[in-house]
């Protein structure tokens, strides 16, 4: 089973998040840095390409073996799939079409969702903007493993399973940790994402679908590009529980390694986000970093200070309204 991780229990800790204060020290230095607030107008362009690059591909290759299919999914389709789940991610912050056009973003993640195969667009907002206002809290950042998942999985192999899986308890443990009242939009993504599957199985077949399905799955699991789930978080140097990462792996997947850096101005879409380094190098440089995710994984996997244990936690407090 390998090595016992050597941590038994989170990391606690008494102070705030980092973000908000740090936030408002970088803006008072460098006001300028709200200049880049706002939407990017190119990335709706970029997501109808990715959705339609994918159904073209799926069409391209229904004929082609289960082991071309299978490749393919892990090396490009996954890849692309994982590029629109972190398009979701920007949609949830409204920067595709600004706050003020909060339904034209609700339905254009719906339209990117479509390749995925999982229905999580409209989910996934309600959690994530948990998370960035209420990081590390005890039972309301759904980011962070349960003492279940810590207790399980806490060994060299156990942990190497636990990324493995990582795409099932990500999509499940908020419902288990924070259930929440399904909405309407909800049923709305549901509905939609089961219809799509439907139509890509009655004309594509079900290799096709499952190219879609095996693709997500796998490119959240072990792939390089879903290092950035373990690299965003986890405490790899103690006292630190956010972390950056400026490999190339950041222009598959919109800037979500700069993530330092969207955590302290969330209202700052993905294309512009390397400019706030250059603007506030001082702020970034000067704190651990990540430049390869293979790197993070084999790390998480093999060094024994690191495991699901290894995540800053606060007590909770009680929830604005």
């Amino acid at each position: 089973m390998g090595a016992h991780v050597s941590r038994e229990d989170f990391e606690w800790s008494h102070n705030e998040e980092p973000h908000a204060s740090r936030r408002k020290i970088i803006l008072a230095k460098y006001p300028q840095i709200k200049k880049l607030f706002g939407y990017d107008p190119m990335f709706k362009y970029q997501v109808i390409f990715l959705v339609f690059l994918q159904f073209v591909t799926m069409y391209l290759i229904k004929d082609k073996s289960w082991t071309f299919v299978l490749i393919l999914a892990y090396c490009f389709g996954g890849v692309i799939n994982h590029a629109l789940m972190l398009a979701i991610h920007e949609m949830a912050h409204n920067l595709a079409f600004g706050y003020s056009r909060p339904m034209a973003n609700r339905i254009l993640s719906l339209f990117a969702n479509f390749p995925i195969g999982l229905p999580f667009a409209i989910t996934f907002k309600f959690y994530h903007l948990e998370h960035h206002r209420y990081q590390g809290q005890d039972q309301v950042d759904t980011d962070i493993p349960t003492s279940l998942e810590a207790k399980l999985f806490c060994t060299t192999f156990g942990k190497f399973v636990w990324l493995a899986l990582q795409p099932f308890f990500y999509a499940f443990r908020p419902m288990a940790v924070k259930p929440k009242k399904p909405t309407l939009l909800e049923a709305v993504n549901v509905v939609i994402q089961l219809t799509v599957n439907f139509l890509v199985y009655y004309y594509l077949g079900g290799k096709m679908l499952a190219y879609m399905l095996l693709g997500s799955v796998m490119a959240m699991g072990l792939h390089p590009v879903a290092g950035h789930f373990v690299s965003e978080h986890y405490m790899f140097k103690k006292g630190f529980e956010t972390y950056s990462y400026y490999g190339p792996l950041n222009r598959v997947t919109f800037n979500v390694g700069y993530h330092n850096e969207h955590h302290d101005f969330p209202a700052i879409p993905g294309s512009r986000l390397p400019e706030v380094k250059k603007i506030a190098p001082e702020f970034y440089d000067t704190i651990p970093q990540h430049h390869s995710w293979v790197s993070v994984l084999y790390d998480f996997v093999m060094d024994p200070d690191i495991g699901p244990y290894a995540r800053i936690k606060r007590k909770q407090r009680e929830l604005a309204s």
